[in-house]
């Protein structure tokens, strides 16, 4: 409990600081210059990782007066954050940070969960004005290692290639628009090393054949993965995170998060995460899903 609590009386403090803004205001310069010397994927790092060690100063580079949610499981602004904190699991809550990076306003990170149950997240959080007003994530059960190997986590970590940014940007965004999107299979290659491609989708090998032996077993089984509306693409020199809203399995409507290394101008790493977006009697704030 002693996690929650500090957290919980730094919300209280926070929600208190809009009607005692004068008479916080050398304290406020003094916590605005810290803020200030980290970066935005620092700042969201170190706020996810507050969830396990307990620090408290994290919860202040969150706007107490603007705090929009799309965890439909949550509501919204600092309350519904804080109400999922007063009520942790058995031992606590558990977040790794495996990988983060920035583009813009925005902070993007791969996280190792305990958060009721072992968990693979993304987060996206918006900035503005130097505080987090937005969150987005996507979540899923941990599961065993793929056909090839490889976990949901390990793989490359290193932001590599600043300058390629925009480029790296565009191969993703050409991938899942012209592949994903309109089906066109014959320019996978253009943009997917064949000879590299490393997959960390559970269920998924290693290069193509192991991309084409899953498409051919969901088809096989009445299964589909159906790429609807791609939402948003960030990204960091190497890696790129799209978001995109479609249909897989039996027809559930989902998000996709996809995260992208690139090397040389071509898809080389793979990791994803696939929620299901549930109904809207359900949503605990309407923000919805998306919204980007």
């Amino acid at each position: 409990m002693r996690i929650t609590n500090n957290i919980l009386i730094q919300l209280a403090m926070l929600l208190c600081f809009a009607s005692c803004a004068t008479k916080q205001q050398s304290q406020n310069i003094t916590k605005k210059e810290v803020t200030m010397e980290l970066s935005k994927k620092e700042q969201a790092s170190a706020l996810i990782e507050s969830l396990e060690n307990g620090s408290h100063e994290p919860v202040g580079y969150i706007n107490p007066n603007k705090y929009i949610q799309h965890n439909l499981g949550v509501a919204d602004g600092l309350q519904g954050f804080g109400a999922v904190l007063s009520n942790p699991p058995a031992g606590g809550f558990k977040a790794n940070v495996v990988r983060s990076f920035q583009d813009g306003d925005y902070a993007v990170i791969h996280t190792e969960y305990d958060f009721f149950g072992p968990k693979a997240g993304f987060d996206i959080f918006r900035f503005e004005d130097g505080k987090i007003v937005e969150h987005w994530d996507n979540l899923t059960d941990i599961t065993p290692p793929n056909p090839s190997g490889r976990t949901q986590f390990d793989g490359a970590t290193e932001i590599t290639d600043k300058d390629k940014t925009a480029a790296n940007k565009a191969v993703v965004e050409g991938f899942i628009t012209n592949v994903l999107l309109n089906g066109q299979m014959d320019k996978v290659t253009s943009y997917i090393n064949p000879e590299k491609y490393l997959q960390h989708n559970s269920a998924v090998a290693d290069g193509l054949d192991g991309f084409g032996a899953a498409m051919q077993y969901m088809a096989e089984n009445g299964l589909v993965m159906e790429y609807h509306t791609l939402h948003k693409v960030l990204g960091e020199g190497n890696f790129v995170l799209s978001v995109s809203e479609g249909k897989f399995g039996k027809g559930d409507h989902v998000a996709f998060y996809d995260l992208f290394r690139i090397e040389d101008g071509l898809i080389v790493e793979h990791w994803d995460i696939i929620q299901t977006i549930p109904a809207k009697a359900d949503w605990k704030n309407s923000n919805g899903k998306f919204g980007f």
